[in-house]
């Protein structure tokens, strides 16, 4: 089951709940299928990495990790905070996204 997505690759958004609340970052990865998207400097954990080949580097790497998309919301730059989007019309007659309280095009 895909969900409506209202984040894309390259936005600003911050963390609204978890343990990384309040951080901001920009979107990397969306997963649409999985209802999650990675984010730069958000959700840091260290792996184990075994050499992909011979010679190859290895050891202990820090990896972004999925963040579910119901945690996080996309920045508003007039507000400085996070905000919740609907879609709306242009003046172009384009869809767009749009913000719920400052009225910011996103698009």
């Amino acid at each position: 089951m895909t969900r409506i997505m209202r984040i894309k690759k390259g936005d600003l958004v911050v963390v609204i709940a978890g343990d990384d609340k309040g951080k901001t970052g920009k979107v990397k990865e969306v997963l649409r299928r999985r209802g999650k998207v990675i984010i730069e400097g958000v959700n840091v954990v260290k792996k184990a990495q075994r050499a992909q080949k011979a010679g190859g580097q290895s050891g202990i790497v820090d990896k972004e990790m999925p963040v579910d998309l119901s945690n996080v919301a996309l920045f508003d730059g007039k507000s400085g905070k996070g905000t919740r989007i609907r879609m709306g019309l242009s003046k172009e007659k384009k869809k767009v996204r749009v913000g719920i309280k400052t009225q910011t095009v996103f698009d």
